[in-house]
């Protein structure tokens, strides 16, 4: 098991793509702090890696706030001690033109998207410095990388934490820190539903491979950026898309 002993948190885990990698990670003997904000669907991923053996607990979090975020840090490491592994993979998105965007639709993709996991890295990043080990990856999208109708402000926000990570990387790898990022493609998850089967069919078309990511092809490149592999592996992004932004 790649990850035994490791303690990993991970957000936006009670259902997709979190939820896949939270379970991949369990499987690899991690205890998981699953995170997110709706405690039914939270406590069901826990329950199901219980089930196969596997350690987890949950803890509410809405990240709505910089108090929030800095609860869940606390209350992560109040369960298991440390952290060793944090995945910023809590995201909100919204597809539509530029012009009919409305303010708090804006604050609340920057809020979740930038703010979120800039605090959460603040928050435990030192503690893995001083300890000389740890790793953060960042979930963000090929929309960070390519221009998308509909989805501006989304793309904007996912190229904010893209350059977060190589910030991130030029201040914490010294200490044995790995801050990388993972940029999915068209994923099939609950979140993506809400855009309509037009849509994704339209992203989709677009990719050499031919067709959408399932959440678990997304949590296996998290395994290996989690795991001893990549320990001489910084500040990179890992394209999970199909080709797209290769061609």
């Amino acid at each position: 098991m790649r990850l035994q002993g490791k303690t990993a948190l991970v957000t936006g885990s009670t259902s997709g793509i979190g939820q896949a990698i939270a379970e991949a990670f369990a499987r690899e003997g991690a205890n998981i702090v699953v995170s997110g904000r709706d405690e039914q669907r939270g406590k069901a991923v826990v329950e199901k890696i219980r089930a196969t053996g596997g350690s987890a607990t949950f803890v509410f979090a809405d990240l709505s706030s910089k108090a929030e975020v800095d609860r869940l840090a606390d209350e992560a490491v109040r369960v298991f001690g440390q952290i060793d592994i944090l995945v910023n993979n809590a995201g909100a998105v919204t597809f539509g033109p530029t012009a009919q965007v409305d303010e708090p639709t804006f604050d609340t993709l920057f809020n979740t998207n930038v703010k979120a996991p800039y605090y959460l890295s603040a928050a435990l990043a030192p503690h893995m410095a001083e300890r000389g080990a740890g790793k953060i990856i960042n979930i963000t999208s090929m929309a960070a990388h390519i221009g998308m109708s509909g989805l501006a402000l989304f793309g904007a926000t996912k190229a904010a934490l893209t350059q977060l990570t190589k910030s991130w990387v030029a201040e914490f790898a010294h200490s044995g820190v790995n801050v990388n990022a993972i940029a999915p493609g068209p994923t099939l998850t609950p979140a993506n539903e809400t855009a309509g089967a037009a849509f994704i069919d339209q992203i989709t078309s677009t990719l050499p491979a031919g067709r959408a990511a399932s959440p678990s092809e997304i949590a296996d490149a998290a395994v290996y950026l989690a795991s001893p592999e990549s320990n001489f592996v910084h500040g990179i992004t890992l394209h999970v898309d199909g080709g797209r932004t290769a061609v």
